[in-house]
């Protein structure tokens, strides 16, 4: 039998904030937060800036995303990392609204069940789910349950940095990142993923070159033919940035 998730505290995260918020936003008049995604988020602006720093996606960051997923008009959206749920609502309203569906992975339950109530005050339980358990496991899961199928239209990577790359490495493997998908990185400057950035910015050779370092395990699909492009941001936390990388070709290996 596994060992349950423990999670552990940081200077921003996992030391009661995330409740202190549920309390903070129920102490609110909810009529005006109930069913309206957008003054959720307004509220819970508020609670970061003046209460206690929250690792959301932000208005910049978040602002920047939704104009993108309004271009794409996917039908599916997955983020990997789900946290409180705020980027959640903003995108899975936002995905609503062409009649997409958004699906949240997180692995600290504690998390999911906030996330899970800000949802669903916000209207969005229709559109959003909140899934608890490792991304690998999950996507896994989600792709031999045939949940997902063919090439995920737009991914959203918002966990740890440190398995960026093995969980799109992963997906890669999975057929489930191919032609057509739009993977977002968060977090890609600061605190920075610089192996993720380096295969997704490379060439295919440049990819088969990397490959030749790795175990057969960590290999990734060095046919894929990437476009990544890296926006800026200034954050609460400093600068930051967001990596839109396209799928836009197949080489020949």
């Amino acid at each position: 039998m596994s060992k349950p998730f423990s999670p552990k505290p940081t200077k921003y995260a996992l030391d009661g904030r995330e409740t202190d918020l549920l309390h903070y936003i129920y102490a609110q008049d909810l009529s005006a937060l109930t069913n309206n995604p957008t003054n959720l988020l307004s509220a819970i602006n508020t609670y970061s800036t003046t209460t206690n720093p929250l690792m959301n996606i932000g208005p910049a960051k978040g602002a920047y995303i939704e104009e993108l997923i309004n271009a794409q008009k996917a039908s599916l959206m997955i983020e990997l990392g789900g946290y409180i749920g705020y980027s959640a609502i903003q995108f899975g309203a936002a995905m609503r609204a062409h009649g997409g569906k958004y699906i949240s992975l997180e692995i600290n339950p504690e998390m999911a069940a906030v996330a899970n109530q800000l949802i669903s005050l916000a209207g969005l339980s229709d559109t959003v789910s909140v899934i608890v358990g490792t991304a690998a496991e999950t996507l896994r899961g989600l792709v031999s349950s045939k949940q997902v199928e063919g090439v995920i239209p737009m991914l959203f990577l918002d966990h740890w940095q440190s398995v960026y790359l093995s969980d799109l490495k992963l997906l890669e493997g999975l057929g489930a990142v191919g032609v057509g998908s739009v993977v977002l990185a968060d977090n890609v400057i600061f605190p920075g993923a610089p192996d993720y950035l380096e295969w997704v910015q490379a060439s295919c050779d440049g990819k088969r070159g990397l490959n030749l370092k790795e175990k057969e395990g960590e290999k990734g699909d060095a046919g894929l033919v990437y476009e990544t492009h890296v926006t800026e941001f200034e954050t609460q936390f400093g600068k930051d940035g967001v990596a839109v990388t396209k799928v836009v070709g197949r080489e020949a290996i």
